[in-house]
């Protein structure tokens, strides 16, 4: 990470985040894939900040990432608690899609790796049909076995893609592609979560009022509350908490340091 990348990541809770724009993020990834060096990317959101205060593995494997973005509103709510300047967030779903819409113009050439093998059918039909210049070398579905692993390896590898998206739940997605990061060649590899189920249109994203709002989580919720609940509800609340001890504590060390 450049000296001025540096001054632009700040400590939250046990990890970071970048407070980068997302023009300013897309600016960024066009760059690593320049340079052609391996680079996991990776979101914060309340549900991964729980996580992540229970998991030191994925803890290490975020702060390793040379670009964290904040995809939840309650990244930016914390932010303006704890006094970091985030003006805004990245959601991994609308960068996503940005960044498809960047290789159709600039000529990158795409993997899709993850969900039901009719669902990443679909995402290449449905992008094939609205891209007409758009290069896609390779797709996957994400059920496989540990054995399969290596094959799926070199087969990416062997794709000469520019990015790879893999479509797998936290934290399934951020311990697979630290392990094979080098081994893949790809220079820009981005975990997507639930994105290829979005585009396939297997399930529905917030309204834009309910995005703006920052209650996408809430019509996550409706949509599946029996799976969702723990998650969310008990989920956020323990966030809460976290956030404000997180701000006593620093108040408390600012006081002694004076």
């Amino acid at each position: 990470m450049e000296s001025s990348d540096k001054n632009r990541r700040y400590q939250i809770f046990n990890t970071y985040v970048d407070v980068y724009s997302f023009d300013e993020t897309v600016h960024k990834i066009e760059r690593i894939i320049s340079e052609r060096n391996p680079t996991q990317h990776v979101v914060i959101n309340a549900s991964k900040v729980n996580l992540m205060q229970k998991d030191r593995q994925l803890t290490e494997i975020v702060n390793s990432c040379p670009l964290i973005n904040a995809d939840g509103a309650s990244i930016v709510w914390a932010a303006k608690k704890l006094d970091i300047p985030l003006k805004e967030r990245v959601t991994g779903i609308d960068l996503f899609l940005k960044l498809v819409e960047i290789s159709n113009d600039k000529g990158y050439r795409i993997f899709l790796f993850g969900a039901k093998e009719e669902v990443v059918a679909k995402v290449k039909r449905t992008f094939e049909e609205k891209y007409s210049n758009l290069k896609i070398a390779g797709i996957r579905n994400g059920y496989f076995n540990e054995a399969e692993e290596p094959e799926i390896v070199n087969m990416i590898a062997q794709s000469n893609s520019d990015i790879l998206f893999v479509a797998f739940s936290s934290p399934k997605k951020e311990f697979w592609i630290n392990k094979y990061l080098h081994q893949l060649k790809v220079p820009f590899v981005m975990g997507v979560g639930g994105s290829f189920d979005i585009v396939a249109g297997m399930t529905s994203r917030a309204p834009v009022w309910m995005q703006k709002k920052g209650l996408e989580w809430l019509y996550r919720f409706f949509q599946e509350p029996r799976r969702m609940w723990k998650r969310y509800i008990i989920g956020n609340a323990k966030y809460i908490i976290l956030v404000y001890k997180t701000k006593y504590f620093r108040k408390k060390h600012k006081e002694v340091g004076q």
